[in-house]
C-alpha cells in the first residue's frame, strides 16, 4: 500500500486572494454551469436573455462556490491526511475556520438572493436545497455514514440543469428531470472511478467508499453497470423528442467510448485506468451537454 506523509503541521501564513479561490472549486463549478447554461437554453426555442443568463450563473455559481467552501471547512481533518487535499487551504492554516464560513455564507446568501430578486422564487428555493445537500447532508453526514454516500449525494450535483430550466420557465418539468437524472447516474462511474485511484487516501482517512468497504472488483462492476444506466438515459432526450439527430450520433459516439473505458476498467487491473476513466468522465459529460445545445440551436434554426 502506498504511504504519503501527513501534514503534521499548519503554516500560518496570511490568506491570498488564490485562497479563497481554491475554496470555491472552480472547475468544479464551471462543469456545474455549463450545464445549467444549456438547461436554460433548452427551455426556450430562442435564446435566453442575456441578463437572465447572466444572473443565473451568478447566483448559481456563488452558491455553488459557497457549497464547495462549506465543504472545505467540515472536510479539513480528513483533507490533511489525505495526499491529494493536504495542500488545500484550510489544512495548511492558510485560512482559518472562522474566514472560510464567513466567506462562504456571503457567497450562499448573495448568490440565492440574487436568483430570488433577479429570477424566481422556485429557482432560489431549488438552488437552496441543493447547497443545503451537498454543504450538509452529503459532507456532513452521508460522505462519512455509507459507502452509497455519492449515489445519495448526487442528486444535488445533478441539479445545475433543472435550475437553469427552472430559471426560464420558472416550472418543473419532465425534460428538466431528465437531464439532471442523466448526470445522476454519471456521478457514481465519475466519482468511483476516482476513489479507486485513491483508495489508500480515503482509507487514511476512514471514508467508507465503496473500494474500502466493498473491494475493488465490486466496485468497478457497479461502475460498470452505472455507466449502461447512464448510456441509456442519454438515448431518452431522443426518443421523447428533446433532441434530434445530431444528438443521437454524437452521443452515440461518446457513449461507445465510456462504454469502453467502463469496460476496460472492470477488465483489466493497469494501475492508471481508473484515473484515466475519472478524466475522461469529466469530458464525456461535458461533451454531452455541448452535443445537446447545437443540436438544439441547429433544430431551431431550420
Amino acid at each position: 500500500m502506498a504511504t504519503y506523509p501527513l501534514v503534521k503541521s499548519r503554516v500560518e501564513v496570511p490568506a491570498g486572494w488564490r485562497d479563497y479561490l481554491a475554496l470555491c472549486k472552480l472547475r468544479v463549478v464551471a462543469v456545474m454551469l455549463l450545464t445549467l447554461v444549456v438547461g436554460m437554453c433548452l427551455a426556450t426555442p430562442e435564446l435566453p436573455p442575456l441578463g437572465l443568463l447572466l444572473v443565473t450563473n451568478l447566483g448559481v455559481g456563488l452558491a455553488a462556490a459557497s457549497a464547495a467552501a462549506v465543504n472545505h471547512v467540515l472536510d479539513q481533518s480528513i483533507d490533511a491526511r489525505m495526499a491529494r487535499t493536504a495542500r488545500r487551504p484550510l489544512p495548511q492554516g492558510r485560512i482559518g475556520s472562522l474566514q472560510a464560513v464567513i466567506f462562504a455564507a456571503l457567497m450562499g446568501i448573495t448568490g440565492v438572493a440574487l436568483l430570488a430578486v433577479f429570477v424566481n422564487p422556485l429557482t432560489a428555493w431549488l438552488t437552496l436545497a441543493s447547497l443545503i445537500g451537498y454543504a450538509f447532508v452529503y459532507t456532513a453526514f452521508l460522505k462519512r455514514a455509507t459507502p452509497q454516500n455519492i449515489v445519495i449525494g448526487g442528486v444535488a450535483g445533478a441539479a445545475p440543469p433543472l435550475l437553469g430550466w427552472v430559471a426560464v420557465t420558472g416550472q418543473v418539468t419532465a425534460d428538466a428531470l431528465l437531464l439532471m437524472l442523466i448526470i445522476f447516474a454519471w456521478t457514481p462511474p465519475h466519482f468511483w472511478a476516482l476513489c479507486i485511484a485513491r483508495k489508500d487516501d480515503y482509507a487514511r482517512a476512514g471514508i467508507p467508499m465503496l473500494p474500502i468497504t466493498h473491494g475493488e472488483q465490486f466496485t468497478r462492476l457497479q461502475i460498470l453497470l452505472y455507466t449502461v444506466l447512464t448510456v441509456l438515459l442519454t438515448l431518452l432526450p431522443w426518443f421523447v423528442g428533446l433532441s434530434g439527430l445530431i444528438y443521437l450520433i454524437g452521443v452515440l459516439v461518446i457513449d461507445m467510448r465510456f462504454l469502453q473505458w467502463a469496460w476496460r476498467l472492470y477488465r483489466c487491473w493497469d494501475a492508471a485506468d481508473p484515473m484515466r476513466m475519472f478524466r475522461f468522465s469529466i469530458l464525456y459529460i461535458m461533451g454531452l451537454f455541448a452535443i445537446l445545445l447545437v443540436d438544439h440551436y441547429w433544430i431551431t434554426s431550420m
